[in-house]
C-alpha cells in the first residue's frame, strides 16, 4: 500500500513572523518619531537611510553611542509595562555622548521580538519618543525584528544608537583635570539601567514579589525597579564651560566609571556621608546581605552623574543645579585603587 503525503502550504506566519503585524506596530510608531523630527532631518521615518544636516558648527566632532536596557526588560514584561524603556534607553544613550560634552542630535533603535505585538512595540517607541523631544534629539530611524526560536514569545530586547555632535575645541576630556579639582553629584532615580540581574536574583521576578509594597519605598517594588533612567543633559549643558570632566555612573559602579575621566596618576575621594541613598539600595543591600563594596561596584547608590570642576567654581555649578552636591574630590592614585569611597 503506498501511503499519500499531503503537504500542507507554509507561510512565514506559521514559521512564527507575521508581517502584517509588523505592518501595523510601523503605522502605530510613525506618529511617535515624527514628534521627535528636527529641522535638520531631511528624510521622513520609513526610507533605507536617515539624513541628519548638521548646522551651526565651525569645526564639528561627532560623538556616538550604543546601548541597551539590560534584564530591566524582564520586571517590564512581567509587570506589563513597556511605556518607559524606552526612555531608560535614550536617557542612558544621552548621558553617554554628555560626558564628551556633546549635544544629542539622533538616536536609532532596535527591537528584537519572540511575537510581533504592534501594541507593546509603540509603548516602547513612546517612550523613546518622549525621551528624544526632551533633549531635542530625531528619532530617525530603527528596526523591529521578529524572531521566534531566539526569544520567547513574551521576551523582547531593546537596543539603541545615539550620534551626538561638539565643537572641537569645547569638548571634554582627561586634560584639564588636576589634583584638588572637586567632584559633585547628580542624584540618581534609582537603579537606572543597572544592576538588575543581582536584584532580579534576591526577590525572585513572581508578580506577587514585585507588587509587594514597602513602606520605605513609598510603593511597590516593581513601581520603585521601573523607575526611569535620569537624564542630565538639560541640567547640564548650560554649564558645560565650568565642567572639567564627567562620569556617568553606570555598570560597574564607581571603580568602573569614574577613572575613565581622570587623567594617569589620579584617583578620587568620596565621601560616603556626603550624599543621600535611595532607599531601593538599603532594601536590595539587606535582602542580599551584600557588602559595602560590592554595592558601590555594582550599584551608581544615588549618584547618578559625577562632575568634575574647579574648587573655585562649586559654588556657580550649586547655585545652576541646586541638587548637586560636593561629594569628594581628585587625589593622586595610592597604589592600584583609584576610586576611595569612605
Amino acid at each position: 500500500m503506498v501511503r499519500q503525503v499531503i503537504q500542507t502550504k507554509q507561510t512565514y506566519a506559521a514559521a512564527g513572523v507575521d508581517i502584517s503585524a509588523a505592518d501595523r506596530a510601523k503605522e502605530l510608531i510613525k506618529k511617535h518619531a515624527r514628534s521627535t523630527l528636527r529641522p535638520e532631518v531631511l528624510s521622513d521615518i520609513g526610507f533605507f537611510g536617515g539624513f541628519f544636516e548638521i548646522k551651526g558648527y565651525r569645526e564639528p566632532v561627532l560623538v556616538s553611542s550604543t546601548d541597551g536596557v539590560g534584564t530591566k526588560l524582564k520586571i517590564a514584561s512581567i509587570l506589563g509595562k513597556h511605556d518607559t524603556v524606552g526612555i531608560d534607553l535614550v536617557n542612558h544613550c544621552v548621558n553617554d555622548i554628555l560626558t564628551c560634552g556633546a549635544e544629542p542630535l539622533f538616536f536609532l533603535d532596535y527591537i528584537a521580538l519572540g511575537k510581533m505585538v504592534p501594541e507593546t512595540v509603540e509603548a516602547i517607541v513612546k517612550g523613546l519618543a518622549v525621551a528624544c523631544r526632551e533633549v531635542n534629539c530625531a528619532l530617525i530611524g530603527g528596526e523591529t525584528a521578529e524572531m521566534p526560536g531566539m526569544y520567547a514569545p513574551d521576551d523582547y530586547d531593546l537596543a539603541g544608537f545615539i550620534v551626538g555632535v561638539v565643537e572641537k575645541s569645547q569638548r571634554l576630556d582627561q586634560s584639564r583635570i588636576r589634583e584638588g579639582d572637586a567632584i559633585l553629584a547628580l542624584p540618581s532615580s534609582g537603579l537606572h539601567t543597572n544592576g538588575y540581574s543581582l536584584a532580579r536574583k534576591l526577590f525572585g521576578t513572581e508578580p506577587a514579589a514585585l507588587n509587594k509594597r514597602y513602606p520605605e519605598l513609598g510603593r511597590t517594588l516593581g513601581e520603585a525597579l521601573l523607575e526611569p533612567h535620569r537624564c542630565y543633559f538639560n541640567e547640564i549643558k548650560p554649564v558645560l564651560r565650568w565642567v572639567k570632566g564627567l562620569a556617568h555612573i553606570t555598570g560597574g559602579g564607581f571603580e568602573g566609571n569614574v577613572p575613565r575621566v581622570l587623567p594617569k596618576g589620579l584617583g578620587a575621594h568620596f565621601d560616603k556621608g556626603s550624599w543621600s541613598v535611595p532607599p531601593i539600595f538599603s532594601l536590595i543591600q539587606r535582602q542580599g546581605r551584600i557588602d559595602d563594596a560590592e554595592m558601590y561596584r555594582v550599584f551608581n547608590m544615588g549618584v547618578g552623574m559625577a562632575i568634575v570642576c574647579s574648587p573655585e567654581d562649586v559654588r556657580r555649578l550649586k547655585k545652576s543645579m541646586p541638587e548637586a552636591k560636593p561629594v569628594g574630590e581628585v587625589i593622586k592614585q595610592k597604589g592600584k585603587t583609584r576610586v576611595l569611597i569612605d
